[in-house]
């Protein structure tokens, strides 16, 4: 197989990309709100996660009933013969809903979070300098690397205040590790849709997680609780797969044209912005501090200066 580069299929500017990532993340925030709130209501967290990808399935699968193109994607991906490792990227995101059902009980989400968001741009440095994902090879430049600590103390400063739970070493390196399975996530399914289209991407996302879940969740025990019934009568929250199918869309996007580092810092920006309505529209949520506006600002600074003189180069890893 040739070496996959950026301009493999075609690409939005960069800042358009930013942009439909940056909403990828509000999605994101959306998506751990109401996972987290119907998790809550059966009395088991991995309950969320199995309606999440149950109904991003089910999305896909209605996708590929209704539109052609999608169909043709999957054909265009067959006949691309990628290695066989480039579709287990959903395999880290499975990864992370497990490893969050785990740790966030125990760290708090405050801890859990600038764990894996310092594992998720320690591996986007790594995967963009070997050139794991489609925008080719990313040195690691001085910005870039300011970029990923500006990252890390944004989120840091915005979680100022938040609950804290027991800081239990095995689980802040298994948060860790979970940022760096993200970061892997997102180059390879950006491999896949580069070579042949952003749905086909999604495709290969939830078919490879979506199993992954249901069996870990089942090891949890979450079937017994979601067999119980008791199911809420909102709507709104089972919109979580919906959600996923936005942020997938995001991340896709981004690691085309920006590469890993920064679709990262980009997608935690829209995270802290949904967070920031979230508190603002949700009526007895939690209120906004000033820690959460600084680290937002600090987060759009990081997309910004990880960017200067991000040169993709040619080629990537060998197949």
């Amino acid at each position: 197989m040739p070496p996959l580069t950026a301009t493999t299929r075609r690409v939005l500017p960069p800042w358009l990309a930013l942009t439909v990532t940056g909403l990828g993340g509000v999605a994101s925030a959306s998506q751990s709100a109401v996972n987290a709130e119907l998790g809550a209501r059966m009395g088991s967290a991995p309950v969320g996660a199995i309606v999440n990808n149950i109904v991003g399935s089910s999305l896909i699968a209605l996708g590929l009933l209704i539109f052609p193109a999608m169909r043709a994607g999957l054909r265009t991906l067959r006949d691309a013969r990628l290695p066989w490792w480039g579709y287990l990227g959903g395999i880290g995101g499975g990864f992370f809903v497990v490893a969050a059902t785990y740790a966030v009980p125990v760290l708090g989400v405050a801890v859990f979070t600038i764990a894996q968001v310092a594992g998720n741009s320690l591996g986007g440095l790594t995967v963009d300098r070997v050139g794991l994902a489609p925008a080719g090879r990313l040195a690691v430049s001085g910005p870039r690397v300011a970029g990923a600590v500006l990252g890390v103390v944004a989120v840091a400063v915005a979680q100022v205040g938040r609950p804290v739970g027991q800081l239990a070493v095995g689980l802040v390196a298994v948060a860790v590790v979970a940022g760096l399975a993200v970061a892997v996530q997102s180059a390879l399914n950006g491999r896949v849709a580069a070579a042949s289209s952003t749905t086909a991407g999604m495709v290969v996302n939830f078919a490879v997680a979506t199993p992954f879940v249901l069996g870990t969740a089942a090891l949890l025990g979450a079937f017994g609780a979601a067999t119980r019934g008791g199911w809420p009568g909102e709507w709104f929250l089972y919109l979580g797969g919906l959600f996923g199918v936005m942020v997938m869309i995001g991340l896709l996007v981004g690691v085309r044209s920006v590469g890993v580092l920064r679709t990262g810092l980009a997608v935690l920006g829209g995270q802290l912005v949904g967070a920031l309505l979230i508190d603002v529209l949700v009526p007895g949520g939690p209120s906004t501090g000033a820690g959460m506006l600084v680290g937002a600002a600090l987060i759009l600074l990081a997309v910004v200066v990880s960017g200067r003189g991000s040169t993709p180069r040619t080629g990537d890893v060998g197949s």
